[in-house]
């Protein structure tokens, strides 16, 4: 009998995922059983799946709690529950740069100007979140301290980094791992237009390309990705991980964010390799 997974989404990832039919696809052209299901589905039988995969599920951010508790409960779950626990609050980058590893400079609940970091131009995002949502682009340190003030009285913690100026010509470089190992890598063009404030265009991923890394970028997001399971103990090397690396104002490459959760893998946008390298690391995990 074939090996039976599904493929974790969300009511809205379900419908608009476009990583979603070509990871399918793939998988079940290997000759693996797969469904495609939401996380909180209550008809799903999880007990009975070789692998529950987390792919897009987009509306974690404003149901953690329960999010997190469904993890807990599903027996063969990659990532695993205790990867989602840590890597869903990003505050985990904290521990990335503890670790001696290259960050975006972030600070935490700031509430003077003095406490903002050295720049030009600040982000403000809350540190639960996905798809961009309530992160901004502002210029005024009055209105970051605004941002973060109306964040931190909703309970939310929130983290402010300087813009790097590079995201505007280079964008971010997304490194993708599979089963252990690199796979491709994809250049997301800048979310953010200054002046913008609060994005607005959420549905928007910018502009997408295949692009060949450096040899430094490779180098960072090895680290990066090889520091998980020290990071996170007794937890396994991830099945998938997505490094987003932007360039400092040095021109070097540092972490921006570290997605082990639902990231976008940008499938369509990845060599035909990278689907052989999905489909094996899925089956391995299956056994």
């Amino acid at each position: 009998m074939s090996a039976r997974v599904a493929l974790v989404s969300s009511e809205r990832g379900l419908r608009v995922d476009p990583d979603l039919p070509l990871a399918a696809s793939a998988l079940r052209g290997a000759g693996l059983t797969v469904d495609l299901v939401r996380w909180d589905d209550p008809d799903v039988d999880w007990t009975g799946l070789d692998l529950a995969v987390v792919r897009s599920c987009w509306d974690y951010a404003w149901r953690r709690a329960e999010f997190l508790a469904w993890a807990q409960r599903v027996p063969r779950l990659r990532n695993t529950a205790p990867v989602l626990a840590w890597n869903t609050d990003k505050a985990h980058l904290r521990d990335v740069a503890a670790a001696g590893l290259p960050v975006v400079p972030t600070v935490w609940d700031p509430t003077e100007v003095g406490d903002l970091p050295d720049a030009g131009e600040w982000v403000v995002k809350p540190s639960v979140s996905a798809g961009s949502r309530d992160t901004a682009r502002w210029t005024e340190p009055a209105a970051v301290l605004g941002h973060v003030a109306e964040l931190t009285a909703a309970g939310r913690t929130a983290m402010v980094q300087p813009y790097l100026a590079s995201v505007d010509d280079a964008g971010e470089t997304a490194m993708l791992f599979l089963g252990g190992r690199f796979s491709h890598a994809v250049r997301k063009g800048p979310l953010l237009r200054r002046g913008e404030g609060v994005r607005q265009d959420r549905d928007s991923r910018g502009d997408l390309r295949a692009v060949d890394p450096t040899p430094a970028q490779r180098a960072v997001a090895q680290a990066v990705f090889d520091a998980v399971p020290d990071l996170v103990p007794g937890t396994e090397p991830p099945l998938y991980a997505r490094i987003d690396l932007v360039a400092d104002d040095a021109g070097r490459p540092v972490l921006l964010e570290l997605e082990l959760t639902e990231p976008s893998l940008f499938l369509p946008q990845a060599p035909e390799a990278a689907l052989a390298q999905w489909v094996t690391a899925v089956t391995a995990a299956t056994r």
